[in-house]
């Protein structure tokens, strides 16, 4: 890793302003009392002390809806459309940041996505260390996902009152400061001063599920045919809010548009949900995941084990948005607790 720098807040509106000549900046934005990514103009736009934005970064990674490719109906043209434009995303959570480690696994295992390697190329990620918890909904420190993993971010920030310390993650990365003198090499006070307030953050971060995290995945598999997913099903709307929110959900439909004049058209991706009943509606009119109770299983397994099975890494990063989306109150801390409840009074099977 290279070594760190320091950036005096006082020089941060001027590095910001420095990068927008190169590349469209996006971060989070106060917006009708919540927290949105989205560009901004100035450091002043820039909202880098909130609770959870509403949407996941990850939207500039897996856009809530892409063009794919266009053509001609005639079959005389094909092209297939990329993003191409440079973006850095600031103020990335640690918790989003274990999440698009998740994403780069998912989408470069077997065929790589092309679309999703593009965006992924063009976007530098500059994350921003949580130095207390976002509410009582998040459980990071119980997911593991508290501090930030390396191979997530080109640069990370950590605040230090008057300074910001930034650890190097990339080359890419350092290149934001090529050119900008504002920034200084971080010496071995600096060193100690961040593993400080790293340090202090953890009395801020209590632990929210009674099961470990390498638990989960044995203990969903364990509860597969567990009461409690007709308990959720009978209050669940099927909205689909949780997966909408959730940065680690990346289930997509993908529809041809074709123009009034029948001559061009467009194929375009979106994201989609499994827990929409439509969902899983196949040829024939079959529906391999028809009740609400077997989606409702299928969105915890995915998360807590599938995902763990397919990629080494849980699907669940704790950054509870989902819970703060849903409107009956079904959150994964209370989900993951009650079958862990209901596992521990189950009585031992004795052996003969």
């Amino acid at each position: 890793m290279q070594p760190a720098k320091i950036l005096p807040k006082s020089a941060f509106p001027g590095w910001i302003d420095f990068l927008k000549r190169s590349y469209t900046v996006v971060g989070p934005k106060a917006m009708h009392g919540q927290t949105v990514f989205g560009e901004i103009e100035t450091a002043d736009d820039l909202t880098l002390e909130y609770n959870q934005s509403v949407i996941p970064p990850k939207k500039y990674l897996v856009p809530q809806r892409e063009v794919l490719i266009e053509y001609k109906l005639d079959g005389t043209e094909v092209e297939a459309k990329f993003n191409e434009e440079a973006t850095v995303v600031f103020g990335v959570h640690t918790c989003d940041l274990h999440a698009i480690k998740l994403l780069d696994l998912i989408f470069s295992k077997g065929f790589t996505d092309q679309h999703y390697a593009a965006h992924r190329d063009n976007t530098i990620i500059i994350g921003y260390e949580c130095l207390t918890t976002c509410g009582p909904e998040s459980f990071c420190r119980s997911m593991g996902t508290a501090s930030a993993p390396e191979s997530a971010y080109d640069l990370h920030i950590i605040d230090m009152g008057s300074d910001y310390f930034i650890q190097i993650g990339t080359e890419r990365g350092e290149a934001l400061f090529t050119g900008y003198d504002g920034v200084f090499t971080a010496t071995e006070p600096d060193y100690a001063r961040m593993n400080g307030t790293l340090s202090d953050k953890w009395q801020r971060f209590p632990y929210r599920l009674d099961v470990d995290v390498t638990e989960i995945p044995d203990l969903l598999a364990e509860s597969y045919h567990s009461d409690h997913w007709q308990e959720l099903a009978d209050i669940c709307l099927a909205c689909g809010m949780c997966t909408q929110v959730c940065p680690t959900c990346y289930c997509f439909d993908i529809r041809d548009e074709v123009d009034v004049t029948l001559s061009v058209g467009k194929r375009v991706r979106s994201w989609d949900s499994c827990q929409i009943d439509s969902f899983a509606l196949v040829a024939g009119g079959h529906n391999f995941r028809e009740t609400r109770a077997a989606r409702q299983r299928h969105r915890f397994m995915r998360k807590g084990k599938y995902q763990f099975d397919a990629t080494g890494m849980v699907g669940c990063v704790g950054c509870g948005r989902c819970a703060t989306a849903c409107l009956v109150d079904i959150t994964p801390i209370k989900t993951f607790n009650e079958l862990y409840r209901r596992q521990q009074q189950q009585p031992e099977e004795v052996e003969a």
